[in-house]
């Protein structure tokens, strides 16, 4: 395997690391740690780390959707094509619940919510959408992982 595209597999297992990491972060520390707290605590300290979170994943998403189709685009002849098409699939899903349940809640914490049900709502909800988002990069990851897995299994199966 020639290396740029050993280096584009690592990358992309690279960026599936980072979104598993920082899902464990978010729903071991960040969610349902409790009663809500004040409205103005949350939107001080949600405002600014979500808004540099949302503009980093963006782009490591394009990142990782490109490393991705050049993974399909080499691993298509192979037994194991699935593993970028799970990737992409995990991606794809994990984008669209981003955009679509996940960021109307932070921009709503972000603006501050002053009704405590509300707050707690709203916090119950986006902690319960990260987690699935957690669970949708875990798949990537995993089947990242089972890549390697094999292809170190292979280099070693004569030994």
């Amino acid at each position: 395997m020639p290396r740029t595209l050993l280096f584009n597999h690592v990358l992309l297992f690279l960026c599936c690391s980072i979104c598993v990491g920082t899902g464990v972060f978010l729903v071991l520390f960040q969610c349902g740690l409790g009663p809500a707290p004040e409205s103005g605590i949350v939107a001080a300290l949600f405002a600014g780390p979500a808004a540099h979170a949302a503009t980093f994943f963006k782009a490591m998403t394009v990142l990782m959707l490109l490393t991705g189709l050049v993974m399909l685009l080499t691993e298509w002849f192979t037994g194991i094509r699935w593993v970028p098409i799970v990737v992409l699939a995990a991606v794809i899903a994990a984008a669209v619940l981003t955009k679509v349940c996940i960021f109307p809640y932070s921009q709503e914490l972000a603006q501050g919510i002053s009704d405590p049900d509300r707050l707690a709502f709203v916090l119950d909800e986006w902690a319960e959408h990260n987690c699935l988002r957690l669970a949708l990069w875990a798949v990537a990851w995993a089947a990242m992982m089972y890549w390697f897995y094999r292809l170190a299994w292979l280099a070693r199966a004569d030994r």
